[in-house]
């Protein structure tokens, strides 16, 4: 794509590139490093120190090699991002109604379940996936995300959708409503983790310290009714609530549709 004099290239794929490994004389292969290796590794990092703290040299240090080291492995460190992107995605577990068997992935070993059902355990493994790996969200909109992992998780959400009885030309729509939602509250859910974790608090603590500090500036009794009638004892258990019935709202806007 061209724009005025400049030519606009998209940013290469691990995916879409044939690796050839660094050739530097006297350079060996390094013993007992490898591609799971390297992707464990920096999965660990990544959890964490997060995305602003994680370095290819940092990830050698991590495994005690040098940053020429893991190049025999990965090109580049976006290329790396990207393995390590698509195994968080190989992470989730997918209805088994929707997908054969896959190796490396969960399968819940349950009687067939209505699509419904199907939706709701992609959406919860989504959701975990981003709270779990704080950092996966901001990779999501860096990157392709076209690895094995993610494109089974695609085959299996489409396939899911499709039982709905949704026509195809609202497929994707539809997904696209569960996908973003998913995404912004475990976005927002992941990255409060994190920061409760940086400064050494429960969720709990940091909720009620803010809650209290903003009560002591601001006129806050509208707001804690309705937290009051939200129910749950934790941060942990208002979440899941407000996530659960937040699902069904979208699930029953996927049906009135479906059935107008």
């Amino acid at each position: 794509m061209a724009t005025g004099s400049r030519t606009v290239r998209p940013r290469s794929s691990v995916w879409l590139s044939e690796r050839k490994a660094p050739k530097r004389k006297g350079d060996q292969q390094p013993v007992g490093l490898d591609h799971l290796k390297i992707v464990a590794a920096t999965m660990r990092l990544l959890d964490a120190e997060g995305l602003s703290g994680f370095s290819m040299r940092r990830l050698a240090a991590e495994l005690g090699v040098t940053a020429m080291s893991v190049y025999w492995y990965v090109e580049t460190k976006d290329h790396l991002l990207e393995l390590v992107l698509d195994a968080a995605m190989g992470e989730i577990a997918l209805p088994m109604e929707a997908v054969g068997p896959v190796e490396g992935h969960e399968h819940s070993p349950a009687e067939p379940r209505d699509w419904r059902e199907q939706l709701r355990q992609l959406a919860a493994e989504y959701r975990q996936v981003m709270v779990r790996h704080s950092w996966v969200p901001a990779l999501l909109g860096e990157y392709l995300n076209i690895g094995p992992n993610a494109v089974v998780f695609s085959n299996a959400a489409l396939a899911v959708m499709r039982n709905s009885g949704l026509p195809d030309d609202k497929i994707t729509s539809a997904l696209s409503l569960v996908y973003q939602f998913v995404y912004g509250f475990g976005t927002i859910e992941g990255r409060f983790a994190a920061r409760c974790r940086a400064a050494g608090l429960t969720q709990d603590e940091l909720f009620h310290e803010t809650m209290n500090s903003v009560a002591d500036r601001m006129e806050f009794d509208e707001s804690r009714k309705i937290m009051k009638a939200r129910g749950g004892n934790t941060v942990e258990e208002m979440r899941d609530r407000d996530f659960t019935f937040a699902l069904d709202l979208a699930i029953a806007g996927i049906e009135a549709l479906r059935d107008r």
